[in-house]
């Protein structure tokens, strides 16, 4: 199998960090899941011929759409396509759980996990904020984390809110955990594939 296919079957059977594990490691960790009886495919009979089938659906595990543990949103943290996607989004690695690491410092990463997300800009003091005098009727408009919580050219919202316009514009979330001399990095850019930016 090609290391994609394995990292998919890898997340498929419930194994967390695939995106930094090497192909003897993903291998390995899919056996062990088999042979422990902790296979996602093995929760029974259904479930082995549709995974998604027969267990607890991974999306918004909080039930409240806030980005809490476990609400990985409904693409289930993978990234949104389109005609229009931007080379970036094309180049960065794919995180769709909080145990996924980058492969190096530096790396370019995309997701659309409400747990992902929220973590990121909380580790940041990062809050959910829009732009006042952007909505659109009863919408949010352009959003942004405030970092610090000091911008006055910004209006905090809640988390639900934001992610209720996030999901709505099938938005990208695209972002660094570290810059490459390894300081903590707060860059992030949001991006809709149907346009080039949002």
């Amino acid at each position: 199998m090609r290391l994609d296919d394995l990292r998919e079957r890898a997340k498929e059977e419930g194994v967390g960090g695939t995106s930094s594990m090497r192909k003897e490691d993903l291998v390995k960790a899919i056996s062990d899941r088999h042979r422990r009886g902790e296979s996602g495919r093995d929760a029974g009979s259904e479930s082995a011929q549709d995974p998604g089938r027969g267990r607890e659906p991974e999306r918004d595990r909080a039930g409240d759409g806030s980005g809490g543990p476990g609400d990985a949103g409904p693409d289930q943290g993978r990234v949104r396509g389109g005609p229009d996607s931007s080379k970036s989004l094309k180049y960065s690695q794919e995180v769709t759980s909080p145990e996924d690491e980058p492969e190096r410092a530096g790396r370019s990463l995309a997701t659309t996990s409400h747990e992902v997300i929220r973590q990121w800009a909380e580790e940041r003091d990062g809050v959910p904020a829009t732009v006042p005098g952007t909505e659109h009727d009863d919408h949010l408009g352009v959003l942004r984390i405030d970092f610090g919580g000091q911008d006055e050219a910004l209006r905090h919202v809640s988390w639900e809110e934001w992610f209720a316009t996030f999901d709505d514009r099938s938005l990208n979330f695209l972002y660094q955990e570290e810059r490459k001399d390894g300081r903590q990095s707060t860059f992030f850019r949001l991006e809709n594939p149907g346009r080039e930016d949002a």
